[in-house]
């Protein structure tokens, strides 16, 4: 949750903005739209600067995500037109250095993994796939997979160490970190998928989780290690279903659902990871916690 809000009147953006990220120091901001374009600003106090415009997409652009700095300046942009492209700056100059085109639809959302697991970017597309694209030996390797029938509308990576196994002594191979996603998807479902270091691709590692009766919109795993693992899903059935499971019994999922009045499109975890976001179509945001007996509370309504 960001404290101040800044409102960028002239974007220059010449139809919708689907997207808007602020980089990891907050300096850097880059938009998106169905102009077809990202535009990058320079963030200095209050004021604001155009600093680039990106042209590559050939649809609207859908959404933006900046790497972890340790890998550079790396935005990775994906829309209507099916790909995926990676843009980097280097001395102030920026150069698309990736162009990956093997989604036969709209890609969604891209993700960034933890950046103690690699760099590494989860895409899902409406295809039904989803591919991970990894920048190693300064090449970009990649995996795709078929993940939900119908499509695949969200992704969120695990923190990169596991509940309870901050003592672990055995970081297992390469020890880069937890690799696991969640998917959502058109098919009403939600899965978890996890690398697999034989086939250096990813499976699925459990039954897919089920409840949701319309389609899930977004998928969001919280940030922090507690004793739990929380993932929080929102779906057009105008529920959000929150999946617990503890360190003791990994693989089983307990579930909690708050009703809404209408279909729920985001959730996101603050990053303290213990308040939910939910936005909701009836233009409602609400924050909720968890009580000391476990229930979740809605402890603010923000009307848009």
């Amino acid at each position: 949750m960001a404290s101040g809000t800044q409102v960028i009147a002239n974007t220059g953006h010449d139809d919708m903005i689907h997207d808007a990220v602020l980089d990891y120091y907050g300096r850097r901001l880059a938009t998106c739209s169905s102009d077809r374009t990202i535009k990058i600003f320079e963030i200095e106090g209050e004021s604001q600067r155009l600093i680039e415009t990106l042209k590559g997409h050939d649809g609207a652009v859908w959404c933006v995500s900046w790497a972890h700095p340790k890998y550079g300046n790396i935005l990775a942009s994906a829309g209507y037109d099916g790909k995926v492209l990676i843009w980097r700056e280097q001395s102030g100059t920026w150069q698309r250095i990736f162009d990956f085109a093997l989604h036969k639809a709209s890609v969604n959302i891209v993700s960034w993994s933890p950046h103690e697991a690699g760099c590494l970017l989860a895409c899902a597309s409406s295809d039904g796939n989803v591919s991970v694209l990894e920048f190693r030996d300064n090449s970009w390797e990649h995996s795709i997979f078929h993940a939900h029938g119908l499509g695949v509308n969200s992704v969120s990576w695990a923190p990169a160490t596991t509940p309870g196994s901050i003592v672990s002594s055995n970081p297992g191979p390469g020890s880069t970190g937890n690799r696991r996603f969640v998917t959502g998807g058109s098919d009403n479902t939600l899965k978890i998928w996890v690398y697999d270091a034989a086939t250096n691709g990813y499976k699925q590692e459990r039954e897919p989780l089920t409840g949701h009766t319309d389609w899930v919109r977004d998928v969001a795993w919280s940030p922090t290690v507690l004793q739990k693992s929380y993932i929080a899903s929102a779906s057009q059935d105008r529920t959000v279903r929150i999946w617990t499971s503890d360190s003791a019994s990994p693989g089983q999922w307990a579930v909690k659902v708050l009703h809404f009045d209408a279909a729920v499109w985001r959730v996101s975890w603050s990053l303290s990871g213990n308040v939910l976001a939910a936005s909701s179509g009836d233009n409602k945001v609400t924050l909720w916690k968890e009580n000391l007996r476990g229930e979740w509370e809605n402890v603010k309504t923000i009307e848009e």
